[in-house]
């Protein structure tokens, strides 16, 4: 893992104001992890209340529009989330591309408008399982790195790569700690390759995909993996801290 590991929650679209108990609760714990670096990424509708709920913790969305206003009904601007309180957004993320046709070109435009506005950005790649069984995972991957991610040593700072297999998303699967080592150092490889050695070296990149307590150590405990992007196990305190009391233990062994 990084130095210190980031633990990223993605509600997706559940949550409303009850479940900032959840947020709080998750915050409080935060204060004595402090080995684990801890966001959450509510809905919309509760990134204003969970920053000022959760004062310890990151805060951050779920998506964006590449375009800073205008005539985009129902869309939401990286600077009108900036001002809700968020400090990062994850773009590209699957379901995104699955249900919404987001190509690489749209999820670089969002990742762009997220830096100009003055935030890091989380971009999620992945392959489907047809891919992957055909040979095709880590080819995959690489081409939707190099056609998502925003060019510049400077930039890399702020970026954090989220490698997410869409066949394990939600459906209790996990590819094995081999697998997930293999393709999270050809992440790292195309990361080098786009940033230079010095940048690419230090660009995070979260393992996404039916995380949870029981099975954290092994998944974070593969080569190259700093964090994780956890989905249904972050909807509860206990379900999310138990993940991030494995990430903390592991940084002190």
């Amino acid at each position: 893992m990084a130095v210190r590991p980031y633990i990223v929650g993605n509600w997706k679209m559940n949550g409303t104001r009850s479940m900032l108990s959840e947020a709080r609760s998750i915050d409080r714990a935060a204060e004595r992890l402090i080995k684990v670096e801890v966001a959450l990424a509510p809905p919309f509708t509760l990134i204003h209340a969970t920053r000022k709920e959760a004062g310890l913790i990151g805060v951050g969305a779920q998506d964006c529009h590449a375009a800073e206003g205008g005539a985009h009904t129902g869309d939401i601007s990286a600077a009108m989330l900036k001002d809700s309180g968020a400090g990062f957004v994850i773009v590209g993320h699957s379901e995104r591309r699955a249900n919404h046709g987001e190509k690489d070109a749209d999820v670089k435009a969002k990742a762009l408008s997220v830096l100009a506005a003055g935030m890091s950005v989380i971009v999620c790649v992945g392959e489907t399982e047809d891919q992957r069984d055909v040979g095709k995972a880590e080819s995959v991957v690489a081409r939707q790195l190099k056609a998502s991610l925003p060019e510049g040593e400077v930039v890399a700072e702020k970026v954090t790569v989220a490698y997410e297999p869409v066949w394990a998303i939600g459906t209790g699967r996990t590819p094995t700690v081999d697998d997930v080592s293999a393709m999270h150092r050809s992440i790292r490889q195309v990361l080098i390759g786009f940033y230079g050695e010095e940048a690419g070296a230090k660009v995070r990149i979260l393992y996404g995909g039916s995380v949870k307590a029981e099975n954290a150590a092994e998944l974070l405990g593969a080569d190259d993996v700093g964090g994780a992007l956890v989905g249904g196990a972050s909807l509860t305190a206990d379900g999310f801290l138990g993940i991030v009391a494995v990430a903390a233990e592991m940084q002190e062994s």
